[in-house]
């Protein structure tokens, strides 16, 4: 069974930085594509970034500029550098991908911005 497993997680104040990173168990990470998603209080969840299995890199609009998204594929890691953080940025942070013909999740790590 795929694992994958969120960390990094925690409290911020606004304009400071984390680095999440998503652990990848029983899958070769460098023949799938892998993103990052969130979900806020209330709202639906929305994706953040994902990266191809060729490692190119693509943002959502909201946090274009601000984070950057890695991989690592002898480590089987998956990495978001998350700069400049912002209150709206306040979610719980999934990985995910899709192999063997389902979508496979991670159980999130919490991130909170606030003063």
């Amino acid at each position: 069974q795929v694992q994958l497993t969120e960390s990094g997680g925690g409290l911020v104040q606004p304009g400071g930085s984390l680095r999440l990173s998503c652990s990848i168990s029983r899958l070769h990470l460098d023949r799938y594509d892998i993103g990052w998603f969130r979900q806020a209080p209330g709202k639906e969840r929305e994706g953040v970034s994902c990266v191809t299995f060729r490692g190119v890199g693509y943002y959502a609009d909201t946090v274009r500029g601000r984070f950057t998204v890695s991989r690592n594929n002898v480590r089987n890691t998956l990495f978001l550098q998350m700069n400049n953080l912002e209150p709206d940025d306040t979610a719980v942070y999934y990985c995910s991908t899709n192999a063997y013909g389902r979508n496979f999740w991670g159980r999130g790590t919490q991130v909170t911005v606030s003063s």
